[in-house]
């Protein structure tokens, strides 16, 4: 049982990558060295594509109607920062919830304090949020909503499709945060309205970290994070004006951008759909599981409400950092502990400050690993009750 390496840090980034990807990647290095879009020879030619072709994935798993609607980014934080920073100016109101990760929070707590208003709709300890609470806190002045897609602490699922529909009523954008969603829950920009959605390639869309990017509706005006090179109109000392370049300053990570379009490759031959039910079952068995362990406390929705396969948990006596460390060195189970860079989720689910040991399955993830996670729990809380922990 000890001997085994299972991994359940997915929400942080995916791990095994699918040899696909380190093979596109090398392929890249080798045969598409020159600058996409800044000469016009055979290797550059050839970067273009790469950075084309991932362009391309991107937007088929999403949806997008048009490619040039993504614009690509380091990660989704970059993303959520260019939207934000994008949008909203002094004098603005911008309204989010209780759930968000600090990608969301921090941008906007900073841009509160530069005189842009922000409202905070608090969800219940299930983490979802009521769309017409959403509905409420807009105002005349509300220029955005930001909301995560899924909880990167409990997994929670958003009604973003309702939350679109309300926000376009109203003629305010939304921005939604997919970064523990694309790659592993089905996604479609065009259907359910979206304005904004932040992405990342490291985590379910199975790429490389570096990678990431925005998918900006058309119509929609953002504001550049940067300015420079973009391999276009190099005439003009001004930016250009249109998708992506306009958002897309400097050399990319062609690279990257190679491995990312291998991994949303592996994605859509498998299907969103199929990945979906696949880490339902699993995520399903876990939740089960460790609520029949004597002493486990586990957060998130109940049953029927709609969540991801992300998992928290605590251990009555024992702190998660504890618990991280007896899974890593005696079960070889790999895991996150503490706050999850989400402390306002904490807050909502009733575990800040001291955290939670969470558990986030991912495409390689087996019911056998489950089966030796839900064993390594419950050998912890029997060994924590023989030694009179409460």
């Amino acid at each position: 049982m000890k001997d085994r390496l299972v991994y359940m840090d997915n929400a942080a980034t995916s791990w095994p990558k699918p040899e696909a990807v380190e093979e596109a990647m090398i392929r890249a290095m080798r045969e598409a060295g020159g600058n996409p879009g800044r000469s016009g020879h055979r290797l550059s030619a050839a970067a273009a594509r790469v950075v084309f072709d991932a362009r391309e994935a991107v937007a088929r798993l999403i949806s997008a109607p048009d490619s040039r609607q993504v614009v690509f980014t380091v990660n989704a934080t970059t993303a959520l920062n260019l939207a934000i920073a994008g949008v909203l100016e002094p004098g603005a109101h911008a309204v989010t919830t209780s759930m968000e990760h600090n990608s969301v929070a921090r941008p906007l707590r900073y841009l509160e304090s530069q005189g842009v208003g922000l409202t905070v709709v608090e969800t219940g300890p299930d983490g979802r949020v009521d769309a017409g609470a959403v509905a409420r806190a807009i105002r005349p002045e509300t220029r955005l909503v930001a909301m995560t897609h899924a909880s990167n602490v409990i997994g929670t699922v958003q009604p973003v499709e309702e939350v679109a529909r309300l926000c376009r009523q109203r003629g305010v954008l939304l921005l939604v945060d997919a970064a523990q969603t694309a790659g592993c829950y089905p996604i479609d920009v065009g259907a359910w309205g979206v304005d904004l959605l932040a992405f990342t390639g490291h985590k379910s869309l199975l790429g490389p970290s570096g990678t990431g990017g925005l998918y900006v509706r058309e119509g929609v005006a953002i504001r550049p994070l940067a300015r420079g090179g973009t391999g276009s109109r190099s005439e003009l000392d001004v930016q250009p004006d249109f998708l992506p370049d306009q958002l897309e300053s400097g050399t990319p990570n062609v690279v990257g951008l190679a491995g990312l379009a291998a991994g949303v490759g592996v994605v859509l031959e498998e299907g969103v759909e199929a990945i979906r039910r696949r880490e339902d079952e699993l995520a399903g068995r876990l939740r089960e599981g460790l609520r029949a362990i004597p002493g486990v406390a586990v957060y998130g929705p109940p049953e029927g409400v709609e969540a991801v396969g992300v998992v928290s948990f605590n251990l009555e006596g024992v702190e998660p950092s504890d618990l991280g460390y007896i899974l890593d060195v005696e079960y070889g189970i790999l895991c996150r502990v503490g706050l999850d860079c989400a402390p306002w989720a904490h807050r909502t689910i009733g575990t800040y400050p001291r955290g939670t040991v969470r558990l986030s399955l991912g495409f390689n993830n087996t019911a056998a690993d489950v089966d030796h996670v839900l064993g390594a729990v419950t050998e912890m809380a029997a060994e924590a009750r023989r030694e009179g922990k409460p």
